[in-house]
């Protein structure tokens, strides 16, 4: 399955792990809580869903690379022990507490959470010396003689033997204890991410022209090439720094983290091009409505590749502007609602309090590990917001009513700020319809185009919430195209069956 499954599955096995009866028992008891085992190809993600699991199921997080550790560590360390049986005293052998489970307690302590997940990762690539530790851990859920506290759910990940050479292989009696996950790369998955995350669009456009370069692995006389969902990530982001900086990205930076020649050299040839279309077809200016006949027939004459090129460019400007807007709305939502309590609670508090409250409110989120990193973003602004306006009116004799009114004013303008930001990203979006009907009509381009914005969260979500005529009439015609392929395809299948019918008779 694919990686947005996976963590679906996960997430569902947590909440049937974690869920009580009216007595406060699990419905399913420790013992029948099987560990997950998460197999799949390195890089393609399996490690980042569980901070996002974890988050969305408002558990906490600890989680170990199991090849990072020795058996001392994981077990404990031995130390002698007096005990008496009978009327003898023996010495024992006993062991300190592992430092997993050490670090789970401390997890409990730090955040206030009492149920999480336990992560361990290279599960399967463990020394000689811990195997029988991980098996034991698997079956019983302990590390020697320390049970993993109740309410932690145990996920594990592993890699297949054909990308691990110490990779280990469970005998039947652990995999009969174990829930199994097999995980497989998939591009339409991770582009769904790569919009939410922000991933340079170049990437993306290019990853959508040459699929097969998304995750590969091969064995060479020289060794092992690949390209993983990690990479591109990784790339992703120091393409956008490295624009920031006015640094160049050629084939030895991408070889850098694509370690495979030939889709190093194929994505740098092609970032450039990408940046020379941006020129050649002034895209700043297409955004704002501004092109001429000669643009639109340059475009028509030039090839498929360049043609997508171009609606990858498009949809990254656009994507960057929902982005914006998202989170300029996530901000004023936010603020909003500290208005409205110091609204309510005027007679009691204090604009002072308000910051004191808000500051209060992401120590407290930050102190659960469960924030993201939008979130704190957006949080940090509210504060900082409230701090100006406090540090401005501070010292100045008047009523708290009066201090509202003013902290009330500045609110408006940064709502007046946000309507005027989403009038010029639906203006934009109008202008880059209005191109693509020009230059394409109703082609594979603009199949192309409609098909990004469906998968990307940001322009779904300023789409809902804003409508685009435009957008809806072209994708009323792709469903329609759709629904269309899929009568057709069982009418064949149809006709199929009916003359094999027909033959047998």
């Amino acid at each position: 399955m694919d990686i947005k499954r996976a963590k679906q599955e996960i997430k569902d096995s947590i909440e049937a792990y974690l869920a009580k009866d009216e007595f406060g028992h699990y419905l399913i008891p420790a013992i029948r809580q099987r560990p997950i085992l998460l197999m799949g190809a390195p890089g393609i993600g399996k490690t980042q869903i569980m901070e996002q699991i974890a988050r969305e199921c408002k558990v906490g997080l600890v989680s170990y690379t199991i090849t990072h550790h020795t058996r001392q560590s994981a077990v404990g360390l031995p130390f002698i022990k007096e005990k008496t049986f009978g009327n003898e005293t023996f010495s024992v052998t006993e062991y300190t507490m592992s430092e997993i489970i050490a670090s789970v307690y401390e997890k409990m302590e730090k955040t206030g959470l009492k149920e999480g997940i336990l992560f361990i990762d290279e599960i399967n690539c463990v020394s000689e010396t811990l195997a029988p530790m991980m098996l034991q851990f698997l079956q019983g859920k302990t590390f020697g003689n320390q049970k993993v506290p109740e309410g932690w759910v145990i996920v594990t990940a592993g890699n297949p033997p054909e990308y691990n050479k110490s990779v280990r292989e469970f005998d039947v009696v652990t995999l009969d204890r174990i829930k199994r996950i097999d995980v497989q790369p998939d591009f339409e998955v991770w582009k769904e991410y790569a919009y939410e995350q922000g991933i340079h669009p170049a990437v993306i456009s290019y990853l959508e022209l040459r699929r097969k370069n998304f995750y590969r692995m091969e064995n060479t006389v020289d060794g092992r090439i690949f390209a993983t969902a990690r990479g591109w990530e990784d790339l992703s982001r120091l393409i956008q720094v490295y624009e920031t900086l006015g640094k160049e990205v050629d084939r030895e930076v991408v070889y850098q983290y694509i370690q495979h020649p030939m889709i190093a050299k194929d994505f740098a040839a092609y970032l450039a091009l990408y940046n020379k279309y941006k020129t050649d077809y002034a895209v700043e200016d297409l955004l704002q409505g501004k092109w001429t006949q000669l643009t639109t027939q340059k475009i028509r004459n030039a090839s498929l590749d360049e043609h997508l090129s171009l609606v990858g460019l498009l949809n990254g400007k656009l994507s960057q502007l929902f982005t914006e807007c998202y989170l300029m709305d996530s901000y004023v939502t936010k603020l909003y609602e500290y208005m409205v309590y110091y609204r309510d609670n005027l007679a009691d508090i204090s604009l002072k309090a308000i910051c004191q409250k808000a500051e209060n409110d992401l120590a407290s989120a930050r102190k659960s590990e469960l924030l993201a990193a939008n979130e704190e973003k957006t949080s940090l602004r509210v504060n900082a917001f409230l701090e100006k306006i406090w540090l401005e009116l501070e010292g100045l004799t008047q009523s708290e009513q009066d201090i509202y009114e003013k902290v009330k004013q500045a609110f408006s303008a940064e709502a007046d700020a946000l309507e005027e930001q989403t009038e010029a990203a639906a203006q934009t979006l109008q202008s880059v319809f209005d191109f693509m009907e020009a230059a394409f009509g109703d082609s594979q381009e603009m199949v192309a185009f409609i098909t990004e914005l469906n998968a990307n969260f940001y322009s779904i979500w300023f789409i809902r919430e804003n409508g685009s005529d435009q957008y809806y009439r072209h994708n009323k015609g792709l469903l329609f195209d759709d629904r269309q392929k899929l009568i057709l395809g069982q009418m064949e299948e149809l006709e199929d069956t009916m003359k094999r019918g027909i033959t047998n008779v």
